[in-house]
């Protein structure tokens, strides 16, 4: 199995940041089209990214520090609901919040695509979480083989 890890940096409380990541609403404003989330270990994790069901339940929830989900897509013999796990971990800096993202336990050959779309979704909630509007995000879409 194979991962990936990125980092950024956001102006926003890490409380804020926390929102957006336990959140119906917060995870809609960057990631999905919808969510329904339950964020206590053990809670439903769903959000359709592009027509695309993500599904998995929360790990880890410690407020407003790390959140830990599995994650994978309904249906796919590839990468099944729930099958990888994705942390992010919040750190109080100057300017904000650090986010470290580490999307673990995928397939070697998922590595690419998922890099490509946290990428694309990350910069988003830079935006979102100090309360911005990172727009409509209906044209995006996932690489494909």
């Amino acid at each position: 199995m194979a991962e990936f890890r990125t980092s950024i940096e956001i102006e926003a409380r890490p409380e804020a940041v926390f929102d957006h990541l336990v959140t119906d609403a917060g995870i809609t404003a960057w990631l999905g089209q919808h969510a329904d989330v339950d964020a206590r270990p053990g809670g439903r994790f769903a959000v359709d990214i592009a027509g695309h069901p993500v599904r998995g339940e929360y790990v880890h929830v410690e407020r407003p520090r790390r959140v830990v989900v599995t994650w994978g897509f309904l249906g796919s013999a590839d990468l099944p609901a729930g099958a990888s796990t994705v942390e992010f971990v919040l750190t109080p800096v100057a300017a904000g919040t650090r986010v470290e993202l580490r999307h673990g336990d995928l397939p070697a050959d998922g590595v690419e695509g998922h890099a490509y779309g946290w990428r694309h979704f990350l910069p988003r909630l830079v935006i979102a979480a100090p309360g911005g509007d990172p727009g409509a995000d209906g044209d995006w879409q996932p690489l494909t083989d």
